[in-house]
């Protein structure tokens, strides 16, 4: 297998020019990206930039640090690049001396590298040790969900977050296996859940872990709460006529996405039959992606990963 040393951080950008162009980078502008990576976004808003320009990146996963560091050298002191999660962006840019910026990136989700690097334990493809850290500062990993959840949390999280229709069937199995033995692996944690999953769906259906996986990814993550309270501090911080992009890659985020940004847009209390508006909650701006934007045809086949992405824009109107 090979080490995680040895492996190059690769993701492709999914949406990159629609995202870029989404964006609309102004030479001297302030640019956010919150889900850094190996820094494809990035590059492409720092080619726009003019020495004036500033760029910071965010990223909680020392891998796509030290890949994007390497990447954006010739940036100099353009680029400022910041180990940490988005959910502090807004604090991390005050310790910078940044209140306003002009447009803001996230692409949610999983990236290749940490899906093709074994060892991370993001995948139900091969046997790995069951990790799934995005930040692996942080003790928790995805076996001390899987070990010490009781059955009914395992079933919400497997249910809510994996909108799996057998979720009570799989986090059954999980917890008989268990008593066995402690589930250690991915390999392990696969081989039960196709236990639990009839033949017949199996064969129609993607893989029968997927869903699980998926689960246990973002609530070991946070990922859900995260984006849910990071969306409207940083919508604040956008100067007028500045833009948030989002990529999301399933329903539960975009759905979070399509909600914060309809309600900053429209954010009146007020019932419909008033004439006039007494609750006092101003717009502060408006969706430019009536429906997201998705990947064209072309770049669903050169990248499967992409099938799932939707992107939605949100611009500023101070």
């Amino acid at each position: 297998m090979q080490q995680e040393t040895d492996m190059e951080f690769k993701h492709k950008s999914v949406l990159l020019e629609e995202t870029i162009e989404g964006l609309r980078v102004k030479p001297d502008g302030i640019y956010v990206d919150g889900t850094l990576g190996g820094a494809g976004h990035a590059a492409e808003v720092c080619k726009r930039l003019s020495a004036k320009g500033r760029f910071i990146g965010i990223d909680q996963d020392q891998d796509a640090i030290v890949a994007a560091s390497e990447r954006l050298a010739g940036y100099g002191d353009r680029v400022t690049i910041i180990r940490s999660n988005y959910c502090y962006m807004v604090s991390e840019l005050k310790r910078l001396g940044i209140d306003r910026v002009d447009g803001i990136l996230l692409d949610l989700g999983v990236s290749s590298y940490q899906l093709d690097n074994e060892e991370r334990g993001f995948t139900y493809r091969t046997d790995a040790p069951l990790d799934m850290r995005m930040d692996q500062r942080q003790s928790r990993t995805a076996a001390d969900i899987i070990n010490g959840y009781d059955e009914k949390e395992l079933y919400r999280i497997i249910r809510d977050y994996g909108e799996d229709k057998f979720a009570k069937n799989i986090a059954k199995h999980i917890a008989a296996a268990r008593q066995e033995a402690p589930i250690r692996t991915t390999g392990e944690l696969t081989e039960i859940i196709r236990r639990a999953i009839p033949m017949k769906i199996q064969a129609a259906g993607g893989h029968p872990a997927k869903r699980t996986f998926q689960a246990v990814r973002i609530e070991l993550n946070r990922e859900l709460d995260v984006l849910r309270d990071s969306l409207d501090g940083m919508i604040d911080i956008l100067g007028d006529g500045g833009r948030i992009c989002v990529i999301t890659f399933h329903s539960l985020e975009d759905r979070i996405v399509k909600t914060i940004f309809r309600k900053n847009e429209n954010p009146c209390t007020c019932p419909p039959d008033f004439p006039v508006c007494v609750c006092g909650k101003k717009s502060k701006g408006k969706v430019i992606t009536r429906k997201p934007i998705l990947p064209g045809k072309a770049e669903q086949e050169e990248n499967p990963r992409s099938k799932s992405a939707k992107l939605r824009i949100f611009e500023r109107r101070c």
